[in-house]
């Protein structure tokens, strides 16, 4: 009768599989949408000053999310009010520094040097989480972040890794390695909130709070002179940022993040250069080169070895 019963009824182990499983479709997704900010962005960072452009960027996101959220920000109010040094904290860095201070940046820096810098956030955020959480990195995990790093500097190097030996490092570069930083922090610090309060409400809260956060600092770039151009391209530019790269990317993300963990998602950052990629060739008419194929054969194996191999092998109390 016990093993009628169990055919019946999916196990504990199964469920979780089958999240898991979803959780890492809504990852690899996620890190399409964030993808996206290189494109768009790219061509709006010239004309758009840094503030400005993350300001908007992140009030036209909230005013998006705004109709699905509103009942469970009122619902949760009591608990998102609780939250506010919280929120705040997420809001300076997920939409403040990996905001304005990115944009900053990559004036100053090239786009291979972020990469590479960028690279690191999955390694940051196993470290983070272990420091905090006492997650523990497994060797299968190592292993995996290693082949995920070898495929992410094949791809930016273009196959030649001695490349990395003549690069220099500017102010640019710093102010990416400190976005970098406050990326890994503010997955570790999503995980310790996301489950009281649900995905879209609390992203908006967090979009909220990051404006209100970068509000300041745009009323200083907007007197200094700089104030937004509001063209047609300009808006574009702004709506393309907030749907796609904001509220579809870090809702996903956010998702993903809830389900798994920050340290089992963080991995699926290093797919950025492959869909970068892929972005690329798709819309900029960017050739498809071998490297390109080598970079992929290693990155999505890696990515695999540092999420899937630790779930096989989650104790059931997480």
């Amino acid at each position: 009768m016990r093993n009628g019963m169990s055919t019946g009824n999916a196990s504990p182990s199964a469920r979780s599989a089958s999240s898991d499983t979803a959780a890492y479709l809504i990852l690899a997704v996620s890190i399409l949408f964030m993808s996206s900010n290189v494109v768009i962005g790219r061509a709006a960072v010239g004309s758009v000053p840094p503030v400005g452009l993350a300001f908007w960027r992140w009030t036209v996101a909230f005013l998006i999310l705004l109709p699905f959220a509103s009942s469970g920000l009122l619902r949760h109010r009591r608990i998102l009010l609780a939250q506010w040094p919280r929120l705040l904290a997420l809001g300076a860095l997920g939409m403040g520094i990996c905001g304005a201070v990115v944009y900053v940046g990559l004036q100053q820096t090239t786009a291979t040097n972020a990469g590479l810098i960028y690279a690191s956030s999955p390694v940051l955020i196993v470290l983070i989480g272990a420091t905090l959480s006492g997650e523990r990195i497994g060797l299968r995990q190592l292993a995996g972040i290693v082949l995920a790093l070898s495929g992410v500097a094949t791809i930016l190097t273009r196959g030649n890794p001695a490349s990395l030996l003549g690069l220099t490092f500017s102010g640019g570069d710093l102010l990416i390695l400190a976005a970098t930083v406050s990326w890994a922090a503010y997955s570790v610090l999503l995980r310790r909130i996301g489950a009281v309060v649900p995905t879209i409400p609390l992203f908006a809260a967090i979009a909220l709070a990051g404006i209100l956060v970068l509000l300041p600092f745009y009323l200083w770039e907007t007197l200094a002179g700089r104030a937004v151009d509001l063209t047609f391209d300009t808006a574009a530019s702004i709506g393309g940022l907030a749907l796609i790269s904001s509220v579809l990317a870090f809702s996903t993300y956010q998702k993903g993040v809830a389900i798994v963990g920050p340290s089992r998602a963080g991995p699926f950052m290093y797919m950025m250069p492959v869909w970068g990629a892929v972005l690329a060739v798709t819309f900029l008419g960017e050739s498809f080169e071998p490297y390109h194929a080598v970079g992929f054969a290693l990155v999505l194996p890696g990515v695999a070895f540092a999420t899937l191999a630790r779930s096989a092998r989650r104790p059931a109390a997480d």
